[in-house]
């Protein structure tokens, strides 16, 4: 294990001072430590990943320089595009170099939704033939720093992008302050809330991460069945289109879609889908904390985005926004018999459960269920 000092001193020796990205839970550390010490400038946390990559791209036209693309594993998929069409030596030509966190690697138990990405990991790596190094949690300060090095020297000579693939364990701890939260209702109570306003004909979508875990568990809690609902996992920013393509077929079903900020800022496009296809039954509500809590808590984009301007421009029938207990019970009310797409944006702070569950069904007898649900 080293230090994200060590290592992003190792990077900066070899020429990368600058890094962009989105946020994963093996590379929060090293990222928080970006968040405390990085130049004013020199760290953008990015909407999806690639958009990082044409951001990154970006600042090596500018410097000619080679800048730090942080990630998921998970995130490849996003990037791909850019990775060929625009960084790739037969078109561009851009030097990256890829920082990846290499979840459900093989023989690691992790969640569901990363075996299929963490097996393919380094198999998707040589398909797209971008150069590798792979960092494991026993190697000390000096072997990373000769991988940096390596790696660093390939992209800068061939201008071409390579990768660091971070297995679990590599970076010792390093928080950053907590950040305060202005507003005191929390995530949790916040959909318990919800759930108060529905009726149960309703089905309800929910993003991946810990939105999706808390309404497992509030369900749980209420001795109501999660059948109605579709717990999103993996292919975080596309629960609102899900949403959408039930509530086109179900159209006498009121869909209920329960988002992050940081997901529904991944796909903003998805807004303006929404809104061009303006189902009436969809009722799209985010839960704004404005961070990427499900991954280490690292600040979003969300904190000075009107996201409630956003949708009404994107064509949303009624958009609204509710930040205490008073504001939301009656919020509730107005958007359960508001014609649709309505939207919903509450603001919550920063916390969650140490002892949060996770949902004990895999995710095919959750899709299973829910669409005995809907079809009955």
């Amino acid at each position: 294990m080293v230090h994200p000092k060590q290592f992003v001193e190792s990077l900066n020796q070899s020429g990368v001072t600058f890094f962009t990205g989105v946020p994963d839970s093996l590379l929060k550390d090293f990222i928080a430590y970006l968040e405390e010490t990085a130049v004013q400038g020199n760290h953008v946390t990015a909407a999806n990943e690639g958009g990082a990559v044409g951001i990154a791209a970006g600042y090596h036209l500018a410097t000619g320089n080679v800048p730090a693309v942080y990630m998921q594993n998970s995130g490849l998929g996003n990037a791909i595009n850019p990775l060929t069409s625009l960084a790739d030596p037969e078109v561009y030509a851009i030097p990256l170099l890829l920082i990846i966190g290499w979840r459900g690697e093989p023989g690691v138990r992790d969640e569901p939704q990363h075996i299929t990405q963490g097996r393919i990991t380094v198999n998707l790596l040589e398909a797209l033939e971008i150069p590798y190094a792979i960092l494991a949690p026993d190697m000390d300060a000096s072997a990373l720093a000769s991988e940096i090095t390596r790696m660093a020297d390939i992209a800068h000579a061939k201008n071409r992008p390579v990768a660091l693939v971070v297995r679990a364990g590599v970076f010792e701890s390093c928080h950053a302050p907590k950040r305060a939260s202005a507003h005191l209702l929390g995530r949790e109570e916040a959909i318990e809330i919800v759930l108060d306003s529905l009726d149960g004909s309703e089905v309800v979508v929910s993003t991946t991460g810990k939105i999706s875990r808390e309404l497992y568990e509030s369900r749980k809690r209420r001795g109501e069945s999660s059948e109605r609902d579709f717990l999103t996992v993996g292919s975080m920013g596309h629960a609102s289109q899900i949403a959408l393509g039930i509530a086109q077929q179900k159209k006498n079903t009121s869909v209920y879609c329960l988002d992050g900020d940081g997901a529904s800022i991944m796909h903003l496009g998805g807004l303006a889908t929404v809104g061009w296809v303006a189902p009436r039954n969809f009722k799209h509500i985010v839960l704004n904390n404005s961070a990427y809590e499900s991954v280490g808590g690292q600040p979003s984009a969300a904190s000075i985005v009107d996201l409630t301007g956003i949708a009404k421009s994107c064509g949303y029938i009624s958009a609204a926004s509710a930040s205490t207990k008073e504001e939301l019970s009656a919020t509730l009310a107005e958007l359960k018999t508001q014609r649709g797409p309505a939207f919903l944006e509450i603001k919550v702070n920063l916390e969650s459960r140490k002892d949060l569950g996770r949902p004990k069904e895999s995710p095919v007898e959750n899709k299973n269920k829910f669409m005995d649900f809907i079809g009955s």
